[in-house]
C-alpha cells in the first residue's frame, strides 16, 4: 500500500504517519526529514536547501521530485509507504507516477497549526519554524498545496480527515476509512 499524508505544518502528519506505520508496518517517509538531513550537510546542496527552508519557501519542483523518486528506490520502500508532505505541488503529483493508492488529508485550521506549533516543546522547534517561516509556509500551503487535494479528489484517492479531534480518533478514522479491519502488525 503506498499512502500519502497531506495538511499543513502542525496538522499532525508525523505523528499519524508514525501511528500508521507501526499499525500497517509500512515504512514512514517524510519530506520534511530529509530535507533537514540534506540541509545539516556542508554542501552547496545542503547550503540551498537551507536557506530556501528557512526562509519559509518551498524547495524546487525539480529538485523535490529527483530527491524524492532517489529516496523511494532504497529496497525498504519496495512494498509499500507512507510519503509525508508531498507532493506539494500539481505539478509534483502529475509527474509523480508512482501508484498511489490513498491521500490522507489531515484538516486543520490555520489557527489551530499556529497554536500547535507555538507551544511545542522547545527541544521539537527547528531552526525553519520561526513564526514568520512558519505563516509564509501556510500561505504557501495554500496557493500550491490546496490544488493538490483537487487532483487526488478527482481520482477518487483523497480521504478528508478532521485533524483537531484526539490522536487516537484521528487515527482510528483514517484506519476505518482505508477499509482496514483488525490489521496489526
Amino acid at each position: 500500500m503506498k499512502l500519502i499524508l497531506l495538511g499543513i505544518q502542525g496538522s499532525g502528519k508525523s505523528t499519524q504517519g508514525s501511528l500508521l506505520k507501526k499499525k500497517l508496518g509500512l515504512e514512514y517517509l517524510s519530506t520534511g526529514h530529509i530535507f533537514r538531513d540534506i540541509a545539516k550537510e556542508v554542501t552547496p546542496l545542503g547550503r540551498k536547501i537551507k536557506e530556501t527552508m528557512n526562509a519559509g519557501y518551498l524547495i524546487p519542483d525539480k529538485q523535490t521530485l529527483k530527491i524524492v523518486s532517489e529516496y523511494l528506490k532504497r529496497p525498504e520502500y519496495e512494498k509499500g509507504y507512507i510519503l509525508d508532505g508531498f507532493p506539494r505541488t500539481v505539478k509534483q503529483a502529475e509527474t509523480f507516477q508512482n501508484g498511489i493508492d490513498k491521500v490522507i488529508y489531515l484538516n486543520v485550521t490555520d489557527k489551530e497549526a499556529l497554536w500547535r506549533l507555538s507551544f511545542r516543546n522547545n527541544d521539537d522547534a527547528r531552526e525553519d519554524e520561526s513564526l514568520a517561516a512558519i505563516r509564509k509556509r501556510i500561505m504557501l500551503y495554500h496557493k500550491y498545496t490546496d490544488p493538490v487535494l483537487g487532483f487526488y479528489k478527482k481520482q477518487g484517492k483523497l480521504i478528508e480527515v478532521d485533524g483537531e479531534k484526539k490522536i487516537t480518533d484521528i487515527h482510528k478514522e483514517i484506519i476505518a476509512k482505508l477499509g482496514i479491519k483488525n490489521h496489526k502488525k
